[in-house]
C-alpha cells in the first residue's frame, strides 16, 4: 500500500520499531559509555631506561626473534603523548616496528613543572635528545641510531641532527614535520608579533598553560569538536566505533604544557622569524642549517593536514644534504598519518619498506 508520494505505508510500523530500538540502545550504551573509562593505551610492555625531569626514555620489548641491527629512536613532539603511536593491540605503531624486527625506544615528555620554565630550547636539542642518543648507543650496543620525529618532535630532530651532523644519526624519518612557519597561517596570526606579547605571557605564567595551547589547535577547526560529539552520539551504538572515538578523543584532549622559555625561542625564532627556514637557526650558539644533514631522510606528510599544511612543510626535502631523500605524501589528516585505520594501510608499510634496508 503505498500514500503520498510513492510512500510505503506499510513499511512505517517497522520504521519505527527500528529507530526505537536504536533510541533505547543509544541510551543504554550512552550510560555504558559515561559509566566506563575506555580502553587502556600505550599498553606495549616497555621498561623506563631513563627518567629525568620532562623526559621519559622507553625501551619496548622486542617481539620478534631477529632484530635489526640499527636500533630506532622516536622523539615526540612536546605538546603531545606518546601513546598516539601505541593505541591499542592490533592499531600500535610502536607494535607494528616490534613485530617487523625493529629495536624501538621513544623519548616521550611529561608535564614540565612550574620551576623547569627556564628550559630552553637548548636543553631540549643540546641536552635531552644527546642522552637519550648516548643511552640508547648503551643499550644496544651500536653506535648508529635511526631518529623518527613526529611533528615538532620531527623540528627538534632536525636541530639535533644539522648541529650533530657527523653523527651517531643513521638515518632520519620526519612525520609531518614544518619548517616554514609563515604557512602555518592561523598559528601565525595567532603570536602576530604585533599582538602578542610573549615576554609579558612567559614572564607572567611560567609555563605555557595546556589550555591556551589545546584551543589553539581547536581553533584551526572551530566545529570539529562538535561534529564530532554529534557523530558520536549517531553511532554510540557502535562499539568499534566508540572504541576509536574514545581513544583519538582522550589523546587529541591530553596535550601538555610547554615551558615559558623554550615557547619563547619557538615564538620569536620559528613563528616570527622563520630562522629554520630561511638557514638562520642556531641553539646554544651553533648553528642548525638543514644542509648539514647528510643522512638518509623520509619525510611524510599527510594530504589533507590541517595542522601542517604541506605548504609548511613541502620545502623539507630540498633543504637537506642529503642525496638519499625522500618525500612521500599520504592520504589522510595530521593524526590519521601516523595512527588508525589509514596509517596501517599506508604509512606503516611504506616506513617499513624504507627503514628495514638502512637498518642493516
Amino acid at each position: 500500500m503505498n500514500g503520498p508520494a510513492g510512500l510505503d505505508l506499510a513499511s512505517i510500523p517497522e520504521r519505527i520499531q527500528t529507530e526505537v530500538q536504536r533510541a533505547i540502545q543509544r541510551s543504554i550504551k550512552g550510560v555504558e559509555y559515561f559509566s566506563t573509562s575506555g580502553p587502556s593505551l600505550g599498553s606495549t610492555p616497555k621498561d623506563v631506561l631513563h627518567s629525568r625531569g620532562t623526559m621519559n626514555l622507553y625501551h619496548y620489548r622486542p617481539m620478534s626473534d631477529e632484530i635489526y641491527r640499527v636500533p630506532v629512536l622516536i622523539v615526540m613532539a612536546t605538546t603531545n603523548r606518546g601513546y598516539i603511536l601505541d593505541l591499542v593491540p592490533g592499531q600500535s605503531f610502536i607494535e607494528f616496528l616490534l613485530k617487523r624486527g625493529f629495536d624501538v625506544y621513544m623519548l616521550d615528555w611529561s608535564a614540565p613543572r612550574p620551576e623547569e620554565k627556564s628550559l630552553r630550547m637548548e636543553d631540549y636539542v643540546l641536552d635531552f635528545i644527546p642522552d637519550c642518543v648516548r643511552r640508547v648507543q648503551a643499550d644496544s650496543g651500536e653506535q648508529d641510531v635511526s631518529v623518527i620525529g613526529y611533528c615538532f618532535g620531527g623540528v627538534l630532530s632536525l636541530l639535533y641532527g644539522s648541529i650533530h651532523k657527523d653523527g651517531p644519526m643513521k638515518n632520519l624519518i620526519c612525520f609531518t614535520t614544518p619548517i616554514d612557519f609563515r604557512e602555518m597561517k592561523l598559528f601565525s596570526n595567532f603570536s602576530d608579533r604585533r599582538y602578542f606579547d610573549v615576554d609579558r605571557l612567559v614572564d607572567s605564567v611560567g609555563n605555557v598553560p595546556p589550555e591556551m595551547i589545546l584551543s589553539s589547535f581547536e581553533m584551526l577547526r572551530p566545529a570539529s569538536r562538535t561534529v564530532s560529539q554529534i557523530q558520536l552520539w549517531e553511532n554510540i551504538w557502535n562499539d568499534e566505533f566508540v572504541k576509536s572515538y574514545r581513544m583519538f578523543d582522550r589523546w587529541a584532549t591530553d596535550t601538555l604544557p610547554l615551558a615559558g622559555e623554550y615557547f619563547r625561542t619557538i615564538t620569536k625564532d620559528l613563528m616570527w622569524d622563520n630562522k629554520l627556514f630561511n638557514d638562520a637557526m642556531s641553539v646554544g650558539g651553533r648553528a642548525a642549517k638543514l644542509e648539514n644533514i647528510k643522512v638518509p631522510i623520509l619525510h611524510a606528510v599527510a594530504e589533507h593536514d590541517h595542522i601542517v599544511p604541506y605548504e609548511a612543510a613541502k620545502h623539507l626535502i630540498a633543504k637537506i644534504g642529503s642525496a638519499d631523500k625522500e618525500e612521500v605524501i599520504l592520504k589522510g589528516g595530521h593524526v590519521s598519518l601516523v595512527a588508525g585505520a589509514n596509517a596501517v594501510k599506508r604509512l606503516w608499510p611504506k616506513l617499513d619498506s624504507w627503514l628495514g634496508k638502512r637498518s642493516i
